[in-house]
This record gives C-alpha cells, sequence and structure tokens, in this order.
C-alpha cells in the first residue's frame, strides 16, 4: 500500500477509477479474503479471484473493476476506499405489446469497504458515481447502453434502497435437506455432464425469448430477463471446480439432471458453494449448499412471467408428467448434497407451477423469505440516462444472475 491520505468523502480529489493495477487488485482481494474466501486458505484464495478473472461472464471485458482512489496519487502509491466489480449480463426488455430488445444488464458485486473507512460514506460515494457511469453507457465505445443495474445486498434492503436501488418484490427460496439416492429417482433421471449445458440454455433462451415476445396487456410495466446463458452457468461453475478441486482433488461430473418425456421435461443445472470446509464444518455460518442455477419445466404455461401478476393454478393435473420429473430431479439434487457434503439445497424463486408441485410433493421442502442476505435489487435506467418513473418487472430471479 501507498501513502495515506485521509479525504472526507465528498472531497473533489476522490476519483472513481477503472480497472486498478494488478498489485492493487491483490491488495483488494487480500483484504476481502476474511469475509469471502469462504472454505479456501488466502493463497488459494487469491489465485481464484485471479482464475476467475479469466473465465466466461467476466474475461473480454465482461468484468469490470472500479475503485475509489485519490486521484491526486498515482496507482500503486494509493490506498483504496472502497471497490466493486460489474459484470455485463445479456438481458431482453419487452413490453406491454411483446416488443423485445436486446439489452445489457450491469451486475453490481463485491462491494467493499476496508473496516478502517467504514461509516464515513466511502461506499455511497462509490455506488453514486457507478450508477453515473453506468447510466451514461458503459464501455463507452460499446454504443449499447445498459438498461440498468442489480445487486444482491447482504446488508439488508435499507442501505442500497436509499441510493436507488429497490429490493425485487420476491426475495426468497425453497430449501431441501440432503437425502441419499432413491433407486425410481436414478432411473428417471439423467445426470447432465457439462457437454449438454450449452444446448440446455439455447433451449431455455428459445422459451424465455418466446414468453418475453408474448403480449402482457394485462400490466403497462415493461419487464426485463436477464438470460439463463452458457456464460452465466460457467462462470458458477468454474467458481465450483476450483473450489472442489482444492478441497477434493476432483471435480464433480454432474452440473445437474434431467428427467421426462420430450416436450414435458424438466432439468435444473446447480452448482456446490462451500462456505466453509466440510471437514471443518461450521453450523453458526448456515452449511454449505448445493444452489439450482436454473430450474426449467417444458410445458409450464406460468414460468418466464411476472409471478405476482398470476392466478394460483386451480389444478395441476395436466401436469402429472412433469410432476414425476420435477420430483426425479430434485431428488438427485439431494442425492448430489450427500455424495459432495453438502447441508442444504436451494432453489430460489420457482414458477407458480413449481411451487404447487412441490406443495403436493413428499420433499419435505422448506419455503424461507430473505430480508438480511441476497436480497436482489435494481436500479433501472431510461433512454435519457435517468432512473425510470416506474420500474419494470424482473423475470426470473434465479440464482444464474447472482454475482
Amino acid at each position: 500500500m501507498g501513502s495515506t491520505i485521509e479525504l472526507p468523502a465528498d472531497s473533489p480529489d476522490l476519483h472513481l477509477s477503472h480497472q486498478p493495477t494488478p498489485e492493487e487488485c491483490t491488495q483488494i482481494w487480500s483484504a476481502t479474503a476474511a469475509s469471502w474466501k469462504d472454505s479456501l486458505t488466502l493463497p488459494e484464495y487469491l489465485a481464484e479471484s485471479q482464475y476467475l478473472t479469466t473465465v466466461p461472464l467476466a474475461r473480454d471485458g465482461g468484468m469490470n473493476r472500479w475503485v475509489l482512489v485519490n486521484q491526486k496519487l498515482s496507482p500503486g502509491q494509493r490506498q483504496f476506499f472502497c471497490s466493486c466489480e460489474s459484470f455485463q449480463k445479456r438481458a431482453l426488455a419487452s413490453d406491454e405489446r411483446g416488443n423485445v430488445k436486446e439489452s445489457i444488464v450491469q451486475g453490481i458485486a463485491s462491494v467493499f469497504c476496508p473496516p478502517e473507512y467504514r461509516g464515513r460514506g466511502y461506499g455511497t460515494r462509490l455506488m453514486k458515481e457507478l450508477a453515473n457511469v453506468l447510466q451514461r453507457g458503459w464501455p463507452p465505445e460499446d454504443g449499447q447502453k445498459s438498461i440498468g443495474s442489480v445487486l444482491y445486498s447482504d446488508i439488508g434492503k435499507r442501505y442500497y434502497t436509499r441510493l436507488g436501488w429497490l429490493p425485487n418484490r420476491r426475495n426468497g427460496h425453497f430449501v431441501f435437506p440432503p437425502v441419499k439416492m432413491e433407486k425410481k429417482s436414478a432411473l428417471l433421471a439423467h445426470l447432465i455432464p457439462e457437454s449438454e449445458v450449452e444446448e440446455l440454455c439455447l433451449r431455455d433462451e428459445v422459451m424465455v425469448r418466446k414468453a418475453m415476445a408474448t403480449p402482457s396487456p394485462s400490466t403497462t410495466q415493461k419487464r426485463v430477463v436477464i438470460l439463463p446463458d452458457l456464460d452465466h452457468m460457467l462462470w458458477h461453475i468454474r467458481k465450483e471446480d476450483f473450489a472442489t478441486d482444492h478441497i477434493f482433488g476432483k471435480k464433480a461430473e454432474a452440473k445437474g439432471a434431467i428427467a421426462g418425456s420430450p416436450g414435458k421435461q424438466v432439468w435444473a443445472l446447480w452448482v456446490r458453494r462451500y462456505y466453509n470446509h466440510p471437514h471443518h464444518p461450521c453450523e453458526e455460518e448456515g452449511g454449505n449448499v448445493l444452489y439450482i442455477l436454473r430450474l426449467v419445466v417444458e410445458g409450464d404455461s406460468t414460468a418466464n412471467k411476472p409471478r405476482e401478476a398470476q392466478s394460483p393454478l386451480t389444478s395441476t393435473d395436466a401436469y402429472a408428467g412433469q410432476a414425476a420429473a420435477l420430483q426425479a430431479v430434485l431428488q438427485v439434487a439431494q442425492a448430489e448434497a450427500v455424495a459432495w457434503r453438502l447441508d442444504h439445497v436451494h432453489l430460489w424463486e420457482p414458477s407458480p407451477l413449481v411451487r404447487s408441485l412441490l406443495g403436493q410433493s413428499d420433499l419435505d421442502a422448506t419455503w424461507v423469505e430473505r430480508h438480511e442476505n441476497n436480497i436482489a435489487s435494481a436500479l433501472w435506467f431510461m433512454d435519457g440516462g435517468n432512473t425510470v418513473e416506474e420500474d419494470p418487472v424482473w423475470i426470473n430471479n434465479e440464482y444464474y444472475a447472482w454475482c
């Protein structure tokens, strides 16, 4: 670290700098390790942080790093008062008539203020300056302006709300316990290797695009969806691969499971997250989790639509095939949790149909509303660069979009 010069948060000498030097990145990662290294050692976490800049979603300018610094000091001589990252995410925006526009949503992640600078307004300064940069269009030479930015707050709803990032209408998930594989589920479901993930993402995107192009006359609000594409899945998968390789000396072959007949298939793509080393569990931290990145149910008329605008299902009899396939897929996920020493399976914001089917199943699912952690929040922009008058509806607030 270079010179330490105290500056108030409203100082004109504070500057939001893009792409800190490699040495500064190492300094930032070393500072964040206590909060985010999970089960890794410090050297492993530093290696992982560098590695994750080279994987899909992050590479080729997809991820950008930002630091709030004293602009009078040169790189290598300046301390950072606050830092974060942003990811460019492919998205679709649609109006009530079903007019679809290709878009970009910026995902903000890893907002961090060193302990000695907390409570002094540096985080607020960084977020306001970053919002201005993203609203003007980032990257400048790209030509395509972002329609908004999203983040996942681990400090509740109040802080980011007052900065303009409003909590999503829903922030909840189902929790399933680990359970050993049932023979019937093993016969019904097929494990998904990484080589099959791309084809499933493409099939999924076709269904998402069709739903977004369907008129929605019951509301005047625009709809926005972050596409569940291969880059999103691979970012999570590569993070998992790094962790499992260091913990177990191997990578998991199954990236999900699929079951059912064509046209009525159900599949889930998932990722393993080790907050604590499985050989040294710490129940206080809530355990390690198998997250369902994306759950797809073919023929689900309630999928890829605003959740709150839909009427409750009166009958699920027509979905008997999907119900059996859904149960098989989720039971495989529970078995994977057992095999990989995970404490829970989490499924974020499933469709109304899936919620109904789970209510009729014997999967022992528990619904959890999130109020402090992983609060999906969004700041939406207008073409003119200001915030919108009425927020769009965020479709498919599932774990694949988390960053």
